[in-house]
């Protein structure tokens, strides 16, 4: 009976994965259609959800919105709380989004300090103030801001993000957009022929030049500080620099009388969701979409598969399944039983099957091969330690390679979430690095190194957890052939040394690459940038590794102590080296993450120092006394 159970938990998994395609139908408001269509943003065609979606991950750290009222709990989807921005502001001012952690920040705000999320209405009144230390502030080097100032900027960054969402449809003052949009189409000539008059010196119609006048103060607001294009040209053929943003595009409009059929329907949306009648919204929105499908089809299927990647959420699924194969597989290493192990590999298995759908997603979504910045280097680098231990585990079938596979595959998901948090996951990237055939080389051989590495460190972590905890590394394992039994602590330092193996080649090889990607590029081989270095340090830290095994200065216990100190190095290299802010690697720069990798080296140190502890304090060696293959 028990050999089914893996069979049925995986099901039961599968089952929920699946469940996330299917989505209720809208009553009201069809906001999901709406969150559907394309615009240009951040150099690329991307859905309105896309927008909404990271721009409260940078204002709130989360993708929904959620308050109390009335003693309920109350939730806002992301492109539900950009429509309201966009549309009716004045009640969005009341949602609380801003995340404020610092208590000089709200002692400045005079804000109450029980809160974490606080309304655009609650920070008005220090908007000046807010202001006043932003241009103070902004004078001072990013390195050298204390918390308050760095916590400061980050939230003026936040309102300034809001605020450019706020006209990114409509200008401030409209409240009747179709309508005044009307009015503005009637008044354009008249309007005009009023300015010349008035610039010549005769008389005019002073009337329409102020309508014309009033209107056009409106537009250039919006066009000055709207955060999307969301206006298409007409002619489908025109280049992408033709989109404009509703102000600019009604500007334009005075020159030819004819307002784009696009800015109508958007009036129309805005003017039914501000009367509250879901009805017109959803037809607007529906002309809208026909309009576009005879002009701009790619545009439009490519927003709406991003729409469906980005709800069904298939890194976050994944990550789920692999936290509960990460339980399954430590209650095996204690307590072992076979449908434990397989109930982990078919886990591990599923979400590895979700997780290359994401990543092959993001590749069709791009056009781009699976490493472009760091996000998606942590989102691959966690596929590749999972594809490794699962070879692993199909070698050394003892449940080590899915302990590995499932903690790196979950941790890798942490990370790249909040690498996420900072902007667009899939930004395109600059000119010298926009070419897919170093991508694929020169990128992908360095993010396998990555991988290999942290791989190789995170079995070593493993390896001292059993041996100081447990008696599983002196047990014997049945390797079912002429070699008979081998104790587990041995298959692991044959596990970690093919994969250092591994490490080194790619990790040599991808430099390599690098370094004629960068003869093309930049006209040298090699300029001591940090990220170079900081590749070259991986190489010859896993060549030194091999060479201490091989000349006998190390043996298990050392190797695993090693490869330890190849996560410190990789982490550098990783993230490190991009928080010095300089050299020509510009893509990846951060300064979010340096208290996370000081905590990282930190955790990495103790470990070693942990695993240097004489042997006979190790459970699995007390009996025999120390293991002389464990000593180093």
């Amino acid at each position: 009976m028990k050999k089914f159970i893996p069979i049925v938990l995986a099901v039961l998994m599968l089952g929920w994965v699946l469940s996330g395609m299917v989505q209720k139908s809208e009553a009201g408001f069809h906001f999901r259609e709406f969150g559907k269509l394309p615009i240009l943003s951040g150099g690329r065609y991307k859905p309105f959800d896309a927008l909404a979606r990271t721009s409260l991950l940078q204002i709130r750290t989360r993708q929904s919105v959620s308050w109390k009222e009335n003693g309920h709990w109350k939730t806002m989807s992301a492109t539900e709380w950009l429509v309201e921005v966009m549309m009716k502001p004045f009640d969005a001012d009341d949602r609380p989004i801003f995340r404020i952690d610092n208590n000089e920040v709200l002692a400045l705000l005079k804000l109450p300090d029980n809160q974490k999320y606080f309304s655009f209405r609650q920070i008005m009144p220090g908007l000046d103030e807010i202001n006043r230390q932003a241009e103070r502030i902004e004078g001072i080097e990013a390195a050298k801001r204390t918390v308050f100032e760095t916590q400061l900027m980050k939230l003026d960054e936040a309102l300034n993000l809001y605020q450019r969402l706020q006209v990114t449809l409509k200008p401030p003052a409209t409240d009747d957009f179709a309508a005044e949009l009307d009015a503005y189409q009637k008044n354009i000539v008249p309007g005009i022929e009023a300015l010349k008059a008035r610039e010549a010196g005769k008389k005019y119609d002073e009337k329409a030049f102020n309508i014309l006048v009033n209107l056009m103060t409106g537009y250039k607001t919006v066009s000055q500080y709207a955060l999307a294009l969301t206006i298409p040209p007409e002619d489908p053929h025109a280049p992408p620099n033709a989109w404009q943003n509703i102000g600019t595009n009604l500007m334009q409009t005075a020159r030819t009388g004819e307002i784009n059929p696009a800015a109508k329907d958007y009036a129309a949306m805005v003017t039914a969701y501000r009367a509250d009648a879901p009805a017109d919204f959803n037809q607007a929105v529906t002309a809208y979409r026909v309009w576009l499908a005879d002009r701009y089809t790619p545009q439009l299927h490519k927003a709406s598969l991003e729409f469906f990647f980005s709800n069904f959420e298939p890194f976050y699924k994944a990550m789920v399944i692999y936290i509960l194969a990460l339980v399954a597989a430590l209650i095996y290493l204690l307590f072992p039983a076979e449908w434990l192990r397989k109930s982990a590999f078919y886990w591990v298995l599923l979400a590895l099957v979700i997780h290359t759908i994401g990543i092959a997603f993001r590749v069709y979504l791009e056009g781009r091969p699976p490493v472009t910045n760091l996000y998606s280097s942590a989102v691959f680098i966690g596929w590749a330690i999972v594809v490794l231990s699962l070879v692993l585990e199909k070698i050394y079938p003892i449940g080590i390679g899915l302990l590995a596979g499932s903690c790196a595959g979950f941790s890798t998901q942490i990370i790249a979430h909040h690498l996420g948090v900072g902007g667009d996951t899939m930004e395109m990237m600059r000119a010298v690095l926009d070419t897919n055939f170093w991508l694929t080389t020169h990128v992908l051989s360095v993010t396998l190194g990555y991988a290999s590495t942290f791989l190789a460190g995170l079995l070593a972590i493993v390896y001292i957890a059993m041996g100081l905890f447990t008696k599983r590394l002196a047990e014997p394992w049945d390797t079912g052939t002429k070699l008979g039994k081998i104790e587990i602590g041995k298959v692991m330092a044959k596990m970690v040394y093919g994969i250092i193996c591994f490490a080194t080649l790619f990790s040599f090889t991808g430099t390599v690459l690098g370094g004629i990607w960068a003869d093309q590029s930049w006209g040298r081989f090699w300029g001591w940038d940090p990220k170079e270095n900081g590749a070259l340090l991986i190489v010859l830290w896993n060549a030194m590794i091999l060479h201490a095994r091989w000349g006998g200065l190390v043996r298990d216990r050392g190797l695993m102590n090693l490869a330890i100190v190849g996560n410190i190095v990789t982490s550098w290299s990783w993230f490190g080296v991009n928080m010095l802010g300089i050299g020509l690697h510009s893509y990846g720069f951060t300064d979010a993450a340096f208290r996370w990798l000081m905590i990282f080296v930190g955790s990495q140190v103790a470990i070693i120092i942990v695993g240097l502890t004489p042997l006979d304090k190790w459970r699995s060696f007390q009996k025999a006394g120390g293991s002389a293959a464990a000593k180093p």
